[in-house]
């Protein structure tokens, strides 16, 4: 009795810390060296969303890897997969708040097609949400279903 008391309790704990944690926007974590396609040295990011990481850790993305155009001055890439229904949620939420910003896009990428990049991004979960700088820069990133305010705040960042 007393080790399903601790098990349950230790369930709890872990299950605030991933709800507290949730949707949260924070600096990339990059494992490997950047690797471009575009040129193969990465570029300086005009915009300083996000903490300051140095260029030559920051991963880079190219219009050809995610499917997709970058955008003017933002592009937000989500990794999603067929049977997540946050990453519907997510789709729906991400879609509204650009429609509002020209200059912002919105990308989805279908994990499961697209597993080397999911490796090398270290995308853990799906949704997953990618802040790409005009040049491809990852400035930040998102694990879980984000609230609007934390996504307009990102951009306005």
């Amino acid at each position: 009795m007393i080790v399903l008391v601790v098990a349950l309790a230790a369930t709890g704990v872990v299950a605030l810390l991933l709800r507290r944690r949730d949707g949260r926007f924070s600096a990339p974590v990059s494992a490997a060296p950047v690797q471009a396609v575009d040129g193969g040295a990465a570029q300086e990011s005009a915009t300083g969303a996000g903490p300051e990481v140095p260029t030559e850790t920051r991963e880079v993305l190219t219009a050809e890897e995610i499917g997709g155009p970058l955008g003017d001055r933002l592009t937000l890439v989500q990794f999603s997969s067929a049977f997540c229904s946050p990453c519907r949620a997510t789709r729906t939420l991400l879609s509204d708040v650009v429609s509002t910003r020209p200059d912002v896009t919105h990308v989805e990428v279908d994990a499961e097609s697209h597993l080397d990049l999911v490796r090398r991004l270290n995308v853990m979960r799906t949704p997953t949400v990618l802040v790409v700088g005009p040049d491809g820069t990852v400035l930040s990133r998102a694990s879980g279903l984000p609230r609007r305010d934390q996504v307009l705040a990102v951009l306005d960042a």
